[in-house]
């Protein structure tokens, strides 16, 4: 072995506590930044990159089975343009109804289009499955996993249901949870099951997913579709849906999550390279006088160099092959969570961040050390040599002085006065821990904030009870029911309903609609019942705006019942609405404009009177009095009732009694559940994590500098002993040097995490339609900032309290003799 080898090998195993702090070092801010470059690289494109791996469908088409049998279907596989495809697969549309929560009826699901399919793969549209497993028999569902499940991805396995508006009332168990790309369809079972889902007489629809070799526009999709509907029987594809009508929607929710993992994953990533910085740095320039030595043996500066640079790269190299393995692990819980928000996120690592994170690192780690290296190496051997037997001319000697003369205890008045011997780490040290304070703040405001949004999308379902007048079909489920116990309202839909239904603004009303009238006198009837108010859904139009607006008109009084404004106030009369902001865009309008509704042969103005918190049909909805209807030549009839009951009233016993009494007009009864956003849980779960990786990552920068500044000074830390300093003043020295860079950090931390907050949530709520209220902004005040700027001053503290401990602990003649 050459000389510059055995010097290496020698001082790696030599300067141990150096070598570790050095693998620990380099493998937090590896771990780091795979998990923040992760969760950077799922964040962009996702939709695309799950199509990709699933071979998902360009077109997904519905076929009448009565117009086209399954060979016809089958066919159009051989269509121009068409590269694949998979089907014809029979489905069936069904309302379930499934096991509720204790002391609450049963729930009644929405209906579902529930295709009958072998197995999960195939040449279009793979599904993967998130939970559970495959369809093995009859009797067994497989239900379409959600952009995200609150209650867990294994919630609803082993869940009954039943279909009792069919022949049999045939019961399924449900055994898995698989995603479509394309949301093809809403459930699987066998093929052999579809028979028993389908009404007596009826015949199912049949759908086929396609390929095409050319699918990247609407133009494009067109022209396939109709080559494909010219291959049948005129009339018999029913409908279609392209993919880039589903590419649209998960990339606007995608858009609501990368401004703030952009952000994280920018501290991140920044934090990890100071950290890096300092550590290094503070390695090789701890050896300055071993350097001496080395010169004095023979050695050049170059060699001296080389020798120094490849100590801090061995460990570094360790540090980062354990930061790749332990980065991946931390990874699989934020990507599940990004999963989660997107459904659409691969559950590894992309191959490329493994590689180049790690060597990325040991870039940094060889220019952080070869600087302070040769810097060291180009001094006098007996300058060298003199490092940390002989004081350092000039640098903190005027901060030593000024901090003498402070009425505090002399250990820390010295405490105060050692980052100024080394400015340039103490900055830097400094920077880190100010990163970190500002994440912790940023993540405060985010997960307040949007549990605020959370409450206030809420409110757009009022009351406890919620009760539908859409007739159940053949004695099942209401095509459209209410937010029951059981079911998943994330506050994005209407008042008391989770999907909008078809428009009575023609006056026609459903056709399985239950009389409104007979349904309000029987909600008003019934003891227990303090206030409630119907709603209607309906898709209007307005001048100046294109396409068909969501517009939801309420009779009786609705001022209990409003949703969070974000300007202006609620309607208090007809010729007012209350709208939401994607509307405000559309139309050009602003909080006190008028707009016109344009009716059937009749047209009436519209004050806009407030502007809503709003996140569902992008914002485009419009809250009105049901008598703004009548003015524009309309008619609205209540889909849904909003009940509060009085004080005392006990809902289990008032739902089972009231639903008893509007079962015979056809109308249904459930509980208002409280929504939980999957977006909200997705960000403040990741949140959590990141943040929590940000303090271990700087908690851990100011332990490894003050260790190493601790070994540094161990000479100086002699004298002091030899003078008289007692163990408990000598830790005191060392955590207030460590603590009050933290402390000033933080003052400038909280502030900055402060502004990062409100730059991000806007541009968050801009992705999603809306803009937030700004009570739902103002988070911060005089107790939580103090909290939060005390949260620097914490973290460095505790990073200095193991050194601190070494030092105080270190006997004087053993600090005198130490290098």
């Amino acid at each position: 072995m050459s000389a510059l080898g055995r010097v290496v090998r020698a001082g790696v195993a030599r300067r141990r506590v150096q070598t570790l702090v050095m693998v620990l070092t380099t493998m937090l801010s590896v771990t780091a930044s795979i998990a923040a470059g992760g969760l950077i690289v799922a964040s962009t494109d996702p939709f695309d990159h799950a199509f990709a791996r699933q071979h998902g469908a360009h077109l997904a088409a519905r076929f009448d089975g009565r117009e086209a049998s399954p060979g016809q279907i089958a066919a159009t596989a051989h269509a121009a343009s068409v590269t694949a495809a998979a089907g014809p697969f029979a489905v069936a549309s069904a309302s379930p109804r499934f096991e509720a929560p204790a002391g609450l009826p049963a729930g009644t699901g929405p209906a579902l289009d529930i295709a009958g399919r072998a197995d999960a793969g195939g040449p279009a549209d793979r599904l993967e499955l998130v939970t559970g497993h495959w369809l093995t028999g009859p009797g067994q569902i497989v239900l379409a996993a959600g952009d995200g499940d609150e209650a867990g991805p294994d919630a609803l396995i082993g869940t009954r249901l039943s279909f009792p508006g069919l022949p049999g009332t045939p019961r399924l168990t449900v055994v898995g949870e698989a995603r479509s790309v394309g949301r093809t369809a809403d459930a699987w079972v066998v093929p052999a099951q579809i028979a028993a889902l389908t009404p007596a007489g009826g015949t199912p629809s049949y759908e086929m997913l396609y390929r095409f070799a050319h699918a990247g526009s609407s133009a494009q999709i067109s022209r396939d579709r109709a080559a494909v509907a010219a291959a049948v029987p005129a009339g018999s594809m029913s409908g279609a849906q392209s993919y880039l009508t589903v590419r649209a929607e998960v990339n606007r929710q995608t858009a609501t999550f990368v401004p703030f993992i952009l952000a994280f994953g920018v501290l991140g990533l920044v934090l990890s390279v100071l950290i890096i910085g300092i550590v290094v740095s503070g390695a090789v320039t701890a050896g300055t006088r071993r350097i001496g030595v080395l010169k004095a043996l023979g050695l050049t500066p170059a060699q001296v160099g080389r020798a120094y640079v490849a100590q801090a790269v061995v460990p570094a190299a360790a540090g980062a092959l354990l930061g790749v393995a332990l980065g991946n692990l931390v990874s699989v819980p934020l990507l599940h969570q990004a999963d989660t928000a997107y459904g659409a996120v691969s559950p590894v690592v992309a191959w490329w961040i493994d590689l180049l994170v790690p060597a990325g690192m040991l870039v940094l780690v060889v220019a952080s050390a070869l600087a302070p290296a040769l810097r060291a190496a180009g001094l006098r051997t007996v300058q060298a040599l003199a490092v940390g037997r002989t004081p350092r001319a000039g640098r903190g000697r005027t901060a030593a002085r000024v901090a003498g003369r402070l009425p505090v205890p002399r250990a820390v008045g010295l405490g105060l006065a050692g980052p100024f011997a080394r400015p340039a780490r103490s900055a830097t040290t400094w920077a880190a821990v100010a990163l970190g304070a500002a994440g912790v703040t940023f993540a405060f405001g985010l997960a307040t904030s949007l549990n605020r949004v959370q409450d206030g999308l809420n409110q757009n379902t009022p009351g406890q009870v919620q009760v539908t007048t859409l007739r159940r079909p053949d004695g099942g489920a209401p095509p459209n029911p209410p937010a029951t116990a059981g079911s998943s309202a994330t506050g994005s839909a209407a008042p008391g309903s989770g999907t909008a239904t078809a428009g009575t603004a023609t006056g026609n009303g459903h056709p399985g609609q239950a009389d409104p009238a007979a349904v309000g006198r029987a909600i008003a009837a019934q003891p227990g019942t303090r206030a409630y108010f119907g709603t209607s859904f309906d898709q209007a139009h307005f001048a100046g705006v294109a396409g068909a607006v969501q517009l939801v008109a309420y009779q009786g009084d609705s001022s209990w019942g409003t949703y969070q404004m974000v300007g202006g106030h609620w309607f208090t009369g007809p010729g007012q609405a209350v709208v939401g902001h994607g509307f405000l865009t559309a139309a050009g309008a602003r909080v006190g404009d008028t707009v016109t509704l344009v009716g059937d042969g009749r047209s009436t103005r519209v004050r806009i009177v407030g502007e809503a918190l709003i996140t569902g049909d992008d914002g485009k909805r419009v809250l009105t009095d049901a008598r703004t209807l009548t003015a524009a030549g309309l008619r609205a009839s209540p889909d849904t009732f909003s009940v509060e009951l009085a004080d005392g009233t006990d809902r289990a016993t008032y739902l089972k009694t009231l639903d008893a009494a509007l079962e015979p007009l056809g109308a249904q009864a459930g509980a208002t559940v409280g929504g939980l956003s999957s977006t909200v849980v997705a960000i403040d779960a990741m949140a959590g994590s990141l943040t929590l990786l940000l303090i271990v990552v700087t908690g851990l920068g100011v332990l490894t500098t003050v260790v190493l500044d601790t070994r540094e000074r161990v000479h100086d830390l002699g004298v002091l002993k030899a003078l008289g300093m007692a163990p408990r003043q000598t830790a005191v020295m060392v955590v207030t040097s460590a603590g009050w860079i933290g402390a000033v950090a933080g003052l400038v931390g909280v502030p900055a995490g402060m502004a990062l907050h409100a730059r991000v949530l806007p541009v968050m709520a801009g992705a999603a339609g809306t803009r937030i209220p700004r009570a739902d902004l103002a988070v911060y005040h005089a107790p939580q900032i103090a909290c939060l700027a005390l949260a620097g001053l914490l973290v460095a503290t505790a990073g200095a309290l193991l050194p601190a401990t070494w030092a105080a602990r270190t006997r004087t003649a053993t600090a005198l003799r130490t290098e």
